[in-house]
């Protein structure tokens, strides 16, 4: 019944067409004798050959194309079991072919041969991908037909490819079993192209000349011709009793077709590539092999490779027996017994035997359900794919069903690579299959965000055009709903690594990609969320082992309102940071941030916490940080010691000038005399001394955001009770000196630099000499006096740091030098 209203369909549709712009729509019998005026010398002269009939059914899957014809429509219904009448028909009615037929190419695809011919160079091997899908493609038409017309397998039950290579020849022959063709299949599919990609390939090669083209835009069959001077084309259909051969030359404007005289194949087709001078290489099985095992690998058929293979045999080692006979000869006549033969010493000899070997072993075990892969297999199957010798930390096999399907399987490496990261290069951790063949692997941002460039996985998707390019993959919203769900699945996938008991597994996750995910914190907006829950950081209370925000929110004092972190270089640097003292000493944690992009991952999030509660996350090197934990008696002592120290406060901003933008009491140090913090938007130490260190940093903007600092002095410590006490004898020079030396020892302690390390020194130096009891103003009294004296010249200079050496206090000589009055670091100021 399904047939006998197809058959009435097309009937209907071929009414419907009668009389169309399209012409007179004849049956297949008419077609040859319409398409080929035959000169009186018996070659055929060329109308292009553009018959109605196949070309108007691109839609249905079992009118398509057979064999090497996937990529050019599936607009061809002789051969097909639907219509045994009308085939049946067409056969008797069909004149005899004469034994050798020469025709024109279509127009378009004479000029697409020339651009294959002329053009292209690189990657060409993608020849090989494109032919092995076709006859993939054959295959499985062939097996479909079968399931209604067993005959279709009749003299040949194997489904198979097979691929075989003779170098002395030049030649590589890829042979299927599949539904072949006829010889109007081979005039419509090998000579006409009747779909618009072939125009748009050819456009997007005069923008582009790139010939990754090739496969982008599925011209399929015609790639065999960037390796080959010349193709020829053996195939035979199960309904037509005929072999034939096309056959055509590189950089030809014709192609040719007879019938086979060999008849040798029962059903396929049998296409022999006759090399190029330089792609001699695609006839070594070694290359072969390679080129299936990266893009074919996991076609449904069986790919088998006619190649060689060192086989062991067992043979008698002569000369060894001769020696072990001779000793035993010599051994029984000093005994004086008979001689007797030993036993053979045998040797292992190899033998290059030649066969057809499967090359495609490595089944998609992403097309079996989750259930029934075994975590053996799919460790393995990592291993096998990515090249990994050490098992995946984790991995997640999901199929996505309704309007868009495709199916996946991710993994969290064992390792990093031992290469350092470069998220700035194209990812290949995520292989692209399109019905199990194989794509791409090098993507920007298409299907994975840079950040997860260390996930690796395969994807295999039916919604895709096998001849998928860089222009689909950005435009198609099949693509954008594959990249979410891949970003979604990797993200629950590392979740779940870091909720099992066992911490050591995300641990060494964390130590491997911990980075990537802080990246992501600042990339991805929209999964930042997500993605916060994943870090850890070092903490006050958990120095050794790394702790969650989560563990740290559960660790609160109980006032508590803020996430408090330092970022420094080390987490040493962090604790001895003035900053955290007082945070410490009340049992306030503080998250220590020793990685670069730590302040940058935290200050982009800025919030963390759930629905009900938002915690701030507060750089303790900032200005206005207040603890939480403060009572009333707590801050009325702070505004008494303010008050008390306001002529300090005043004195020392004086002093500093332009360097601070103000002074300030601070309840929250220690033990150190003061720190310097920068403003709420300005860099903090950490990240100025990032910004120093890049390489194309710019002085203006940096400057800028620097900005001027704060100092923040403690009441109780006795250097400032000291500048107060001399401010009240009005001693103001000596309490100068020492908020200088007090300003530049802040700058190291709160991670800044100093402007001039050598006056620095200079002023550690001279305290250090006055703490060995030294008198220092009798030395710069006396070096004043020899300066004053000395001639301008280098002799009289000499002879003054002469007389400096001979002064009787030798152990302050190396230090004089550099005490002069103009160069004092005191007086600077």
């Amino acid at each position: 019944m399904l047939l006998r209203g197809f058959s009435s369909r097309l009937g209907q549709v071929m009414m419907q067409l009668r009389g169309s712009h399209l012409g007179c729509f004849r049956p297949v019998s008419c077609l040859a004798p319409a398409a080929f005026q035959v000169r009186a010398s018996g070659t055929p002269s060329v109308a292009r050959p553009t018959p109605a009939l196949f070309r108007r059914n691109p839609s249905s899957s079992l009118l398509g194309s057979f064999s090497v014809l996937a990529p050019f429509g599936e607009g061809f219904l002789a051969g097909r079991p639907q219509m045994p009448g009308l085939l049946r028909a067409a056969a008797t009615e069909a004149a005899p072919a004469p034994a050798e037929e020469t025709f024109t190419y279509q127009a378009e695809v004479d000029r697409l041969m020339d651009i294959i011919v002329n053009s292209l160079y690189s990657n060409r091997e993608v020849f090989l991908r494109e032919l092995v899908s076709n006859a993939s493609d054959a295959l499985d038409k062939a097996r479909f037909l079968s399931v209604t017309d067993p005959s279709v397998m009749a003299g040949r039950e194997e489904l198979e490819i097979r691929i075989s290579a003779d170098k002395d020849k030049g030649t590589l022959t890829i042979e299927d079993s599949g539904i072949g063709m006829s010889r109007e299949q081979l005039l419509s599919n090998l000579g006409t192209i009747a779909r618009s990609g072939t125009r748009k390939f050819m456009e997007a090669m005069a923008a582009k000349g790139d010939s990754n083209l090739i496969g982008q835009f599925g011209v399929g069959f015609y790639s065999a011709f960037l390796v080959s001077d010349r193709v020829r084309v053996q195939s035979k259909n199960p309904e037509d009793p005929k072999q034939w051969v096309w056959e055509a030359a590189a950089g030809s404007h014709q192609y040719t077709i007879r019938e086979d005289t060999a008849s040798d194949l029962v059903r396929g087709t049998r296409i022999t590539l006759f090399l190029k001078e330089d792609a001699a290489e695609m006839a070594d099985p070694v290359r072969i092999t390679r080129l299936i095992k990266q893009y074919s690998q996991f076609i449904a058929f069986p790919i088998k490779v006619y190649s060689p293979k060192k086989e062991p045999r067992k043979v008698v080692d002569t000369e060894a027996t001769n020696r072990k006979q001779e000793a035993a000869d010599k051994k029984a006549a000093e005994k004086g017994e008979p001689s007797k033969p030993v036993d053979p010493v045998m040797k292992t000899e190899y033998d290059e035997v030649w066969d057809w070997r499967l090359e495609n072993e490595n089944k998609p075990i992403w097309t079996r359900s989750p259930k029934d892969v075994s975590e053996t297999a799919y460790n393995d199957f990592f291993k096998a794919t990515f090249g990994e010798f050490l098992d995946p930390l984790a991995h997640v096999h999901f199929n996505v069903e309704g309007t868009i399907e495709f199916s996946a399987i991710l993994y969290l490496p064992g390792m990093a690579p031992f290469e350092q990261q470069n998220m700035m290069q194209r990812s290949k951790s995520i292989k692209l299959y399109v019905k199990r063949v194989f794509i791409s692997d090098e993507f920007d941002e298409d299907l994975m965000p840079r950040y997860l460039s260390f996930v690796k996985g395969v994807v295999d998707s039916s919604d895709l055009p096998l001849n998928v390019s860089r222009e689909i993959l950005q435009e198609s919203r099949i693509v954008r709903v594959i990249r979410k769900q891949l970003v979604r699945r990797s993200i629950e996938m590392m979740e779940e690594l870091a909720s099992k008991e066992n911490g050591e597994d995300y641990k060494t996750f964390w130590d491997a990609f911990g980075r990537n995910i802080k990246y992501g914190v600042v990339e991805d907006t929209e999964n930042r969320e997500k993605l916060s829950k994943l870090l850890r950081f070092s903490s006050s209370k958990s120095e050794d082992n790394l702790t969650s925000l989560d563990e740290y929110v559960s660790r609160m004092k109980p006032k508590q309102k803020s996430i408090y972190y330092m970022a420094a270089d080390s987490v040493q640097a962090a604790r001895a940071a003035p900053f955290v003292e007082a945070m410490v000493a009340k049992g306030i944690e503080v998250l220590y941030l020793t990685e670069p992009i730590d302040e940058a991952c935290v200050t982009n999030l800025a919030k963390y916490g759930d629905k009900d509660i938002q915690y701030d996350l507060v750089d303790v090197s900032k200005e206005g940080v207040t603890l939480d934990e403060e009572g009333e008696e707590e801050k009325a002592a702070a505004e008494a010691a303010a008050k008390e120290l306001q002529p300090v406060v005043d004195f020392l901003k004086k002093s500093l000038g332009e360097r601070v933008e103000k002074v300030a009491v601070s309840n929250r140090l220690l033990d150190s005399p003061c720190a310097l913090v920068t403003s709420k938007f300005g860099w903090s130490a950490n990240m100025e001394r990032i910004m120093r260190s890049q390489a194309m940093g710019d002085a203006r903007a940096m400057e800028y955001m620097r900005g001027r600092k704060i100092m923040e002095i403690n009441p109780k410590h006795d250097i400032i009770s000291g500048i107060k006490t001399l401010l009240q004898e009005k001693d103001e020079d000596r309490a100068r000196d020492l908020a200088e030396l007090l300003y530049e020892t802040s700058l190291i302690t709160s991670g800044f630099q100093v402007d001039s390390p050598k006056d620095y020194a200079s002023k550690v130096f001279t305290l250090m000499k006055i703490a060995l009891g030294y008198d220092i103003l009798s030395e710069v009294e006396e070096q004043q006096a020899q300066a004053a004296a000395a001639t301008p010249t280098v002799t009289s200079a000499a002879s003054s740091t002469g007389a400096a050496s001979a002064s009787p206090r030798p152990a302050a000589t190396p230090v004089d030098a550099e005490v002069v009055s103009e160069d004092d670091p005191w007086k600077k100021a």
